[in-house]
């Protein structure tokens, strides 16, 4: 299987650290990061991604935003999109389903939690 390269975003340096190391943890090495949504949605246009992870809470374009316009964008809509934020109430879950993330983390997480994750989506993915 071809390698799955990751892009992760979230405009905290250290969370990405945090992110980017966990996926090397688990065994990702592919990792491309973007600091904003508009930052991602180059770095999806500029790089084959198979996997996005990001935060909601960030300047220019939210997580939120960013993954509607993943979504509406007929090459990347079947992208896996997983959410990893500190918002865990309730009806944020709810917009962030609704704006068809694949799964949602509420920080902080554990690496066994992350990669659980990961694992249960990359299973729903076409090889």
């Amino acid at each position: 299987m071809a390698t799955t390269r990751f892009l992760v975003v979230d405009d905290s340096a250290t969370m990405r650290r945090i992110v980017i190391n966990t996926l090397k943890t688990i065994g990702y090495e592919d990792v491309v990061e973007a600091g904003d949504g508009a930052e991602a949605l180059a770095q999806l246009r500029s790089h084959e991604i198979h996997f996005v992870v990001t935060d909601w809470n960030m300047p220019n374009m939210s997580g939120l935003e960013f993954t509607k316009a993943v979504r509406s964008d007929d090459k990347l809509q079947h992208l896996p999109i997983l959410m990893v934020t500190t918002r865990g109430v309730k009806e944020d879950i709810v917009e962030a389903l609704q704006a068809r993330v694949s799964s949602y983390i509420v920080k902080p997480f554990t690496p066994p939690v992350f990669k659980e994750k990961i694992d249960q989506l990359l299973k729903l993915v076409p090889q």
